[in-house]
């Protein structure tokens, strides 16, 4: 869908066929169209489904923000606070159709970018799309989302396994699983908030197969949203944080270690550093201390219909739900230009542009302890100011 553009902006004077892309029409790339249109800058946001929000419309039911509503809005448009200040699903979903209508973005959607490249005069970039388009633009923004493609590991045996098996990716609601015995692989936030929904839902049996004990903040203590922390403590140094993490830990979260989920040996903090983000409780540790949830070892293979658990234990659920996480599957949009780290992440985001790839921008990427939107609306506002100066 296009939209007709407010008279209020003038467009800078750019040539028309070369705007700026932006790929992707989840949160980052919607934030980043918006700042820079509101720069003046003409901004094509390419969304290859055919509504804008599309990884938000996959995700669970029982989903909210674990972010508050207020540091979780974009650029130029508050969240409604009908909304609660723990947004659901459908509400996001709500405000992302809103917000794009709201600052009258130009969005095209059934558009899949494949590849991006220079142009052969290195003045700007090429975008190989879906239907053989070829696009040219003055600088892109990438923002194809965190939660690109679900990671499933390599588990030996489970080509061969006959039970029901799922990423969490496809995992709705609970109705399905009722009355069965239901083993969610991966403590992340949405294996926490997945086996908590079973219970709730009605499953006879519950287990979570941990491999790393994950930190664990209440989502709220008096009224004190830890994502406000979250944001004071972001640019201090990781040991101190780590130092000031522990104690507030112990205080408010009890210890579960007779229950399978000993504290973390590492700090929280560092953890944060290498992408482990702690688990927001929203019914867990209730769940674990009453036995409703059952937690086991990791999962280590598959083998003559079990499961086969890293402590040697084998075990038979009617289902297994893994919430493994996803990967960026950024290597063949953009993986030729190096710039990307060993794991698949770009190398840098927000404002910042890679030296071989200038006018090449990422947003969605991170997944800071201060909030994703949070981050995401800021990176929106630091690129559109680079894109702006480049432009001049």
């Amino acid at each position: 869908m296009a939209a007709s553009r407010p008279a209020s902006v003038h467009l800078s004077p750019t040539p028309a066929d070369r705007p700026v892309y932006v790929i992707g029409g989840g949160p980052g790339g919607l934030a980043a169209a918006y700042a820079l249109r509101a720069r003046g800058i003409r901004a094509v946001v390419l969304e290859k489904a055919d509504h804008v929000g599309a990884s938000w419309r996959r995700h669970y039911d029982r989903l909210r923000l674990h972010t508050t509503r207020r540091l979780s809005a974009l650029p130029g448009l508050p969240i409604p606070r009908r909304f609660g200040r723990w947004v659901a699903r459908d509400d996001v979903v709500r405000y992302l159709e809103k917000y794009a209508e709201h600052h009258q973005l130009e969005i095209v959607t059934g558009v899949e970018v494949h590849r991006v490249e220079r142009t052969e005069d290195g003045t700007g970039w090429l975008l190989h799309a879906s239907g053989g388009r070829e696009l040219t633009g003055s600088a892109v923004v990438v923002a194809t989302g965190f939660n690109h493609t679900p990671r499933i590991p390599d588990w030996p045996g489970r080509e061969g396994y006959a039970g029901e098996f799922r990423h969490a990716g496809e995992y709705r609601d609970a109705a399905p699983y009722a009355g069965r015995d239901v083993l969610v692989v991966g403590v992340g936030n949405t294996g926490a908030e997945i086996a908590v929904d079973l219970v709730e839902g009605g499953a006879a049996r519950v287990r979570l197969a941990v491999r790393t004990a994950p930190h664990i903040l209440r989502r709220s203590t008096l009224g004190w949203a830890s994502q406000y922390t979250g944001v004071l403590v972001r640019r201090l140094p990781v040991r101190l944080v780590d130092r000031l993490a522990g104690p507030v830990a112990r205080i408010s979260v009890p210890d579960l270690s007779a229950h399978g989920l000993p504290r973390p040996d590492t700090g929280l903090y560092s953890r944060v550093r290498q992408g482990a983000i702690p688990v927001q409780d929203v019914g867990l540790v209730d769940a674990v201390r009453r036995g409703k949830v059952e937690v086991v070892a990791a999962v280590e293979a598959f083998e003559d219909g079990k499961v086969v658990l890293a402590d040697g234990g084998r075990i038979s659920p009617d289902a297994v739900i893994a919430a493994t996480g996803y990967v960026r599957a950024l290597e063949e949009l953009v993986g030729h230009l190096g710039v990307l780290d060993e794991r698949g992440r770009p190398t840098v985001h927000g404002g910042r542009t890679p030296s071989q790839a200038p006018g090449l921008y990422f947003t969605g990427f991170t997944n800071p302890i201060s909030g994703m939107l949070r981050e995401m609306a800021l990176d929106a506002e630091k690129i559109a100011k680079s894109v702006a100066k480049r432009l001049r």
